[in-house]
């Protein structure tokens, strides 16, 4: 059985993406988003695993005419997410109108890799029994977002993490922006929740904190990473995304946690000067890092 560096695990959803300047209908997820990113770079040893509905496989179809291996999962419905932007990018409100089949531990058992990252989208995507499973085979990787939202008919509430405390034991890599550290740890300071975070379990705690940069901790050292501005701010849908793929992307390849966090951070910044998954290479990663505009909180 073949065992990957690199498996991202999350449903590709149906995007719709309303901005004041326009509207844009296009796929998007987690794993979306994260492959793509990948596909860009010099590529690891990666697999995408995901459900949806068979009336979506064209973007599974595309995605492996990019050369990314994929295992699908048949769900009744495919996620459609509807996401609303104002003229500040950092906030928006979302719909959620189908939801996919959530992901089981039968269906994992054959997929083996050093490193799962797991791109849930909502709460019920991935149980503590099966993050506890993949916890067995390899490391596990969350961002925190998925497991803070609740559909309620068609609306996105927001939720603390059922059942957080006995998930972060078993959870290598964490991200988590400036709100959703408030809401897991009651803390708003990001130093102080990294803390919290890494001694309910956790060995590599990343907060996001949008323009203003992003915190890394190991139990041991602070890393304090710089945003790196846009030349424009087209979308942000899928920037946290980017991120992680950036940062799992370099931590494969050996990088520390310093350098992985200033190549995801450009590369997130890369992906926000335009619609869609990134579609960065090394070297536009590399050059960002040396010529952009840097900023801290």
């Amino acid at each position: 059985m073949k065992k990957y560096e690199l498996c991202c695990i999350g449903h590709i959803t149906l995007d719709i993406v309303v901005t004041p300047h326009r509207t844009v209908h296009m796929p998007g997820g987690t794993s979306y988003y994260v492959s793509n990113a990948i596909r860009h770079l010099e590529r690891p040893d990666y697999l995408l695993v995901t459900a949806l509905a068979t009336s979506e496989m064209d973007v599974v179809d595309r995605l492996r005419a990019n050369g990314i291996p994929v295992t699908v999962f048949p769900s009744k419905y495919s996620v459609c997410f509807e996401n609303i932007y104002g003229e500040n990018l950092n906030n928006r409100n979302q719909n959620v109108l189908a939801k996919a089949d959530c992901f089981t531990v039968e269906q994992l058992d054959n997929i083996e890799a050093d490193i799962y990252h797991l791109g849930a989208l909502l709460a019920d995507d991935f149980s503590l029994e099966v993050i506890k499973y993949l916890s067995g085979k390899g490391l596990i990787s969350v961002d925190a977002q998925g497991y803070l939202r609740e559909v309620r008919d068609t609306q996105v509430h927001a939720i603390d993490w059922k059942r957080k405390r006995e998930a972060m034991e078993y959870i290598h890599f964490l991200k988590a922006n400036e709100h959703e550290i408030e809401v897991l740890t009651g803390y708003s300071d990001a130093f102080s929740a990294a803390k919290a975070l890494h001694g309910w379990g956790v060995k590599e705690v990343l907060v996001t904190l949008g323009n203003e940069g992003s915190v890394l901790y190991n139990g041991t050292d602070f890393y304090r990473i710089p945003a790196y501005k846009p030349k424009q701010i087209v979308d942000a849908t899928g920037c946290g995304d980017t991120y992680m793929a950036g940062y799992l992307y370099q931590r494969v390849k050996g990088a520390d946690m310093e350098q992985a966090g200033h190549f995801a951070a450009a590369l997130s910044t890369l992906k926000i000067e335009n619609f869609g998954p990134v579609q960065a290479t090394n070297n536009d990663v590399s050059r960002c890092i040396e010529t952009a505009e840097k900023s801290f909180k």
